[in-house]
């Protein structure tokens, strides 16, 4: 079988990993770590601390888990050249659906979709349980710049884990609803809510069963070692980015189908 090269995103209803026979792969996958306790995410280093078996939601980070381990050990005893990336929050245009529109209306899409909507909407941004998690936030942009250097450099990517974020751009979920809407002002000329965000508890929003790490930081080392790369944009500045498109894909649909009468 020819050598070819497999990119393979992962996505809850898409299996991350195939047949790996004779396949030179870079695999791009998202590994949750859950304890507050480990900020700073080093790819061979922090321990993997999951929640509870009753907490649901962890089982997608124990298969994201396993991957790395099943694709690591096929490195190990049948010398497959592989890749593993992984994604911290890479924002961008096109990321997510927003609901009602090309997505369903009881959807939960990521943190920017749902606060997009909230703003195309002229509605409060739901907090979860006070928006005290810390996250940062990468422009996609950087992100492919990144994987693009795997690429085409693969003596220097083969057989390493690299963390892809940017931890310069680390806020608290609450602060980013605060950036979202001062940016949403800008570029939609609209004024903001005089009350733009309301709390709601994650049993509200999620259901039950629903957990999550306090604070998620990558740490750049090695990727920065390896390919000397780094992320060039500032929140502020993907936010911009982000919104402007969100505002002239978005923003006269949902007015369109806010004004459908409701059908009794």
């Amino acid at each position: 079988m020819a050598k070819s090269r497999s990119f393979d995103v992962a996505n809850i209803g898409q299996p991350p990993f195939r047949n790996m026979e004779g396949l030179e792969s870079v695999v791009v996958m998202f590994l949750l770590v859950h304890d507050p306790a480990y900020y700073v995410l080093k790819e061979d280093t922090s321990p993997c601390i999951f929640g509870s078996i009753e907490k649901q939601r962890w089982s997608y980070a124990c298969a994201k888990q396993l991957i790395e381990r099943l694709i690591y050990a096929e490195g190990a005893e049948n010398g497959l050249d592989f890749t593993i990336v992984r994604p911290f929050n890479w924002i961008g245009p096109r990321m997510d659906f927003i609901p009602g529109i090309d997505g369903p209306s009881e959807g939960v899409p990521r943190v920017l979709a749902c606060f997009s909507n909230n703003l195309l909407r002229r509605e409060p941004l739901k907090l979860v349980d006070g928006g005290e998690s810390q996250r940062t936030f990468v422009y996609i942009k950087d992100a492919i710049e990144a994987v693009l250097l795997m690429i085409e450099n693969p003596d220097r990517a083969n057989g390493h884990i690299f963390n892809v974020g940017n931890p310069n751009n680390e806020v608290t979920v609450r602060q980013l609803a605060e950036m979202m809407t001062k940016v949403y002002a800008k570029v939609s000329g609209e004024p903001s809510l005089e009350s733009p965000t309301i709390d709601v508890s994650s049993k509200e929003f999620y259901g039950e069963g629903y957990d999550d790490s306090d604070k998620r930081i990558p740490d750049m080392t090695i990727i920065n070692r390896q390919l000397g790369w780094n992320p060039k944009t500032s929140l502020w500045d993907l936010l911009e980015s982000t919104l402007t498109y969100q505002h002239r894909t978005y923003a006269e649909a949902i007015k369109k189908s806010m004004a459908k009468p409701i059908a009794s």
